[in-house]
């Protein structure tokens, strides 16, 4: 009974991480009422680039990548999804078809809401419109950011530079390991270079006692000295 309460919209806390807290407990109630809520496993996709979307997926648990394949066949990632992100809402606004892929890092606990049940809200709900166009424009700043990145820093700034986000973004297990595991090759979609390039960074990171691994799995050892090299100081 308390986990069925807690995933009713108008009950969820994670709404308070996105648009969806602009809606009235009545709006909220009626899309509680069509949504559907999926597992996704590890690996798995939510959608694929140039998708048709009937709907948005709200995160409520897990993480997922989204990324971006290149003319080369070249898979990027554009940004790492998390607990309380809407994905897809672009593609149902604009009514056009997806530009990045959707795939599960772990195994997920999303919400699926159809878009014919966000459209009056999308209509008649000022603050709601608003708050979607905000994210949107944040989404946009990121994007900008990471454009920059790619053009003034190094693989090995931007390596540094992602592992310090991950971990300041997902926190780090009961060892000090980083919360999330990515692969080698995911770590090297994110900065732009190669899995061999990411993985002799990662070595002569390990070296100067910068960080230790266990498997996949990255512990960062120092700190500063990490973040001297992403700033070039």
């Amino acid at each position: 009974m308390g986990d069925h309460h807690e995933a009713r919209c108008e009950n969820c806390i994670i709404r308070q991480f996105n648009a969806l807290k602009a809606l009235s407990k009545e709006e909220l109630k009626r899309i509680s009422d069509s949504k559907v809520t999926k597992y996704v496993k590890k690996g798995e996709s939510l959608f694929q680039e140039d998708e048709k979307l009937n709907g948005v997926f709200c995160i409520r648990n897990g993480v997922s990548k989204l990324s971006k394949r290149s003319d080369n066949g070249k898979s990027h990632i554009v940004k790492i999804a998390t607990k309380g992100e809407i994905l897809g809402q672009r593609s149902v606004i604009t009514q056009e078809r997806t530009n990045l892929s959707a795939i599960a890092l772990n195994d997920m606990e999303v919400c699926f809401i159809p878009k014919s049940h966000l459209a009056e809200s999308i209509n008649n709900n000022v603050a709601f419109m608003k708050a979607i166009l905000i994210q949107m424009a944040n989404d946009l700043k990121f994007a900008d950011d990471v454009i920059v990145n790619m053009a003034q820093k190094n693989v090995k700034q931007r390596i540094s530079e992602i592992l310090r986000y991950l971990e300041k973004n997902f926190d780090t297990d009961k060892d000090g390991y980083i919360g999330i595991t990515l692969t080698r090759e995911d770590i090297a979609n994110v900065v732009g270079s190669s899995s061999e390039v990411c993985i002799r960074t990662l070595a002569s990171f390990k070296k100067e006692g910068w960080i230790t691994t266990s498997g996949k799995r990255i512990k960062i050892e120092d700190d500063k000295a990490l973040y001297q090299l992403t700033e070039g100081i």
